[in-house]
């Protein structure tokens, strides 16, 4: 028994999932809400499943990149829990999750799939994947034009989804194998595939040193009026 968290985006959400299905979940699309309610639906998901603590063999959280914030919260709490009830740490990269998802959920045969995650302007985390989950384009923090992908799209369509697809569609849409996904959030439950075969492997982190994926650095800004 897994439960999965999902904070590296405005998506809130923690799943509970067991021989690699999911049981339960509850989740929230909302800023700034992160750490409110995350280990109150955790505790909500242990009760709704009649579960203890004690059951769970394994944490799993996505690990990035995504919000600077949602990520340390997400991978905050899954620490705490690991130290506390000392069971091992499952870091399932954000984009992979992602791709997961809607490869699980969707018919898309003959496209490739591109998860993006807003960075701000015209800037996106991104990466391309086929329905198999082989890597096409490794991870990388893009700025979004007319020209982008297009020694891909050349050749494959590509299925993009995402925050940050949705701000990316006028760039990308005059070309006819670019294909957009609308309404797609991240999910706890998207890593319930990952997870479940980090886990048969043994693949764990290191518990006291592990870090979430930001891809950049983080700089602080100002509040407005200081």
């Amino acid at each position: 028994m897994i439960l999965q968290i999902e904070t590296a985006t405005t998506s809130c959400s923690v799943a509970l999932a067991s021989d690699g299905k999911v049981l339960a979940f509850k989740e929230i699309n909302a800023r700034n809400i992160h750490a409110e309610v995350i280990t109150v639906y955790i505790d909500e998901l242990m009760a709704q499943t009649s579960s203890t603590y004690a059951d769970l063999d394994a944490i799993a959280v996505s690990c990035g990149p995504g919000s600077y914030t949602g990520l340390r919260i997400g991978v905050s709490t899954a620490k705490g829990l690991c130290f506390a009830l000392d069971k091992p740490l499952i870091s399932v990269p954000t984009l992979a999750a992602m791709a997961n998802g809607v490869a699980l959920s969707n018919n898309i045969d003959n496209l490739l799939l591109c998860p993006m995650i807003d960075a701000r302007r015209m800037e996106v985390y991104t990466a391309v994947y086929s329905a198999a989950g082989e890597v096409i384009k490794p991870v990388a923090a893009e700025i979004i034009d007319a020209d982008s992908f297009s020694d891909i799209l050349a050749e494959n369509k590509i299925l993009f989804f995402g925050d940050g697809a949705d701000k990316c569609r006028q760039a990308l849409s005059h070309n006819p194998k670019a294909e957009f996904l609308a309404d797609f959030e991240n999910s706890a439950t998207h890593l319930t595939q990952i997870a479940a075969d980090k886990f048969a492997r043994a693949d764990f982190e290191d518990v006291a040193y592990f870090e979430p994926y930001y891809l950049k650095d983080f700089i602080a800004g100002k509040k407005a009026g200081s």
